[in-house]
């Protein structure tokens, strides 16, 4: 039986096949291209050819040109097939648990704090985030440092203004909270948003690693995105939010150890170790982070910490695939901790993929006959794991790069369907047929993801695919925004924030296109937009009363622990 489904898939993909607001990994291909090739990269990518050029009118040793591919090989095959099987063997050994839609989309919230806080950071990194970095940083220097320095700034602005309705409330989808606050409109506009795209970017987030990894090594294309799909559907089907969450943890274990071992592989492949590539990136200036213009059209310290303070609220305050890891765990205090966490481990992660960037420029400038002048610069990080590692260790950093293309985006996106169209719509349907719906929509997400990836594989649509998600990416903001205004606010309503969320989605189209202003901005432009407009209109036009009593910051509820891990909470007016 498993066999006949693995043909049917295989068949399906055959048959199938041969972005925005500056968050997420829409942004990471703009963070790849927002700057030109600096001189120094520059030089060194000629410094390639001219290498290889020497090699080829055999002036050079036998061997040192590179090919085009690198052949995986047996043992890396069998590293990377025991990953997978440890994911799957997650899924198998959770099956068991999941009883009924709070313990598959909510974990039965019975996940520790710290698994939690690694999950979240395991949740926002994708393999395009495992690539961009070191990419970005190889051919530039470390000014977008700052992108996550806002993390940690971020954190307790959610921790104290944003958790407390989430759990107090005792919601299964962020979105069910603006119906509480506004109406059900504002829930369906917030929830069909979050479900488009992410739906979306499921086929991004599986094309684009794909694409690197089979064009450097011998691994097929269609295989890799039928292998990253069909293993993230396999487990998340069996296991829910809880398999998830904890093959995020190992995936972000995989890829922190794939980081350190990649570090120090590169400075073991120099004369000096890390001491000359301390040396050679200081001498060329790959250290430098900061620009201090007040030029919003550069990446200056004000635009990168401005646009990424306002940026990483909209992930963290709207996106239900995060939030679902705030109401995975016993209560609010270790929900907390779990922010805290990820905020704190984003410190030595950030520095650890910037420093492979520049160990990289210091490689290839020590070895430029080893470089391929030929790559696409996102595929820098690829190459060197396929053409330099040992055989083995490039199978486990291998595995690292299908641990972030590996997507949980399925379960998130199929507990704000079943939850907020299904159970809204359907209230008598009991637990077994939403479990039923949950299980059966996983899959069909899943199919979805892999068949537009192979898709946008075959026929080279990638660029509309790009404009569709500019188009959904246009209203992220927006409902950031939306959010603002139901916690900081009692006098916005159901229609001014509709009004204030498709205004900014106009507002922020505009900006878009006809300024000059850097990308990171665009996130201050859409909240701040939605905010401002979605209250003014609020003020104009007149609404019924409405209870705010535990919906806004000036009625918040006061959390007492009772037994079991869970809330009791007494309202508090603090108007």
């Amino acid at each position: 039986m498993r066999g006949t489904m693995l043909w049917v898939l295989l068949l399906f993909a055959m048959l199938c096949g041969r972005v925005s607001v500056a968050v997420g990994d829409e942004a990471d291909q703009d963070f790849l291209n927002s700057r030109d090739l600096p001189k120094s990269a520059e030089q060194l990518r000629l410094a390639s050819a001219r290498a290889q050029a020497h090699d080829s009118a055999g002036k050079g040793p036998v061997g040192s040109r590179p090919s085009a591919k690198s052949h995986f090989g047996l043992l890396n095959y069998g590293v990377l097939a025991s990953y997978l099987a440890c994911n799957l063997g997650v899924g198998w050994y959770l099956a068991k648990r999941q009883k009924n839609t709070n313990d598959f989309f909510r974990c039965g919230q019975r996940i520790p704090w710290w698994a939690a806080g690694i999950a979240l950071c395991g949740t926002q990194l994708s393999t395009l985030t495992f690539m961009a970095i070191p990419a970005k940083t190889y051919a530039t220097d470390w000014t977008y440092i700052l992108v996550n320095a806002a993390i940690p700034l971020v954190a307790p602005i959610v921790v104290y203004c944003y958790l407390p309705f989430f759990r107090r409330l005792d919601v299964t989808t962020a979105y069910e909270y603006l119906e509480k606050r506004f109406n059900l409109a504002v829930r369906l506009f917030g929830s069909a948003t979050f479900v488009l795209l992410q739906t979306s970017r499921m086929a991004i987030v599986l094309f684009l690693p794909s694409l690197a990894l089979s064009v450097v090594s011998d691994l097929n294309l269609y295989m890799c995105i039928l292998g990253m799909g069909l293993l993230s559907t396999l487990y998340t089907l069996m296991g829910g939010a809880e398999a998830v969450t904890w093959t995020e943890v190992l995936q972000a274990v995989i890829l922190f150890g794939s980081a350190i071992l990649t570090l120090v592989l590169i400075a073991h492949g120099v004369s000096g170790g890390f001491r000359t590539l301390f040396a050679t990136a200081l001498a060329d200036g790959k250290f430098h982070f900061t620009n201090w213009s007040w030029d919003f059209t550069v990446a200056s310290v004000w635009v990168v910490l401005l646009g990424n303070l306002f940026a990483q609220l909209i992930p963290y305050t709207t996106d239900q695939a995060v939030i679902q890891r705030y109401l995975s765990t016993p209560d609010e205090k270790q929900a907390g901790q779990a922010i805290w966490t990820n905020a704190l481990i984003t410190v030595p992660a950030s520095l650890m993929f910037f420093g492979i960037g520049t160990a990289l420029y210091g490689f290839y400038k020590e070895h430029p006959q080893l470089l391929n002048p030929g790559l696409q610069m996102d595929a820098i990080f690829p190459w060197y794991i396929v053409s330099q590692m040992p055989p083995g260790v490039s199978g486990l950093v291998i595995a690292g790069l299908f641990a972030a293309g590996q997507s949980g985006t399925q379960s998130s996106v199929a507990t704000a369907i079943v939850t907020d169209f299904h159970r809204r719509f359907h209230q008598d349907l009991g637990e077994e047929r939403l479990l039923l719906l949950a299980r059966m929509w996983t899959v069909i997400l899943g199919f979805v993801g892999m068949g537009a990836a192979a898709l946008i594989a075959t026929f080279s649509i990638q660029s509309l695919w790009d404009v569709f998600l500019a188009v959904v990416g246009l209203f992220g903001g927006g409902l950031a925004g939306i959010f603002a205004l139901g916690i900081f606010t009692q006098r916005a309503h159901g229609v001014g924030a509709l009004i204030g969320g498709f205004t900014s989605a106009l507002v922020l189209f505009v900006v878009q296109r006809f300024t000059p202003l850097h990308f990171f901005l665009y996130a201050p432009v859409g909240i701040l937009s939605c905010f401002l407009i979605g209250y003014l209109a609020s003020r104009i036009i007149p609404s019924e009363a409405q209870n705010l009593k535990g919906l806004t910051i000036y009625h918040m509820s006061s959390p007492r622990k009772a037994g079991h891990g869970n809330s009791v909470w007494v309202e508090r007016l603090e108007s």
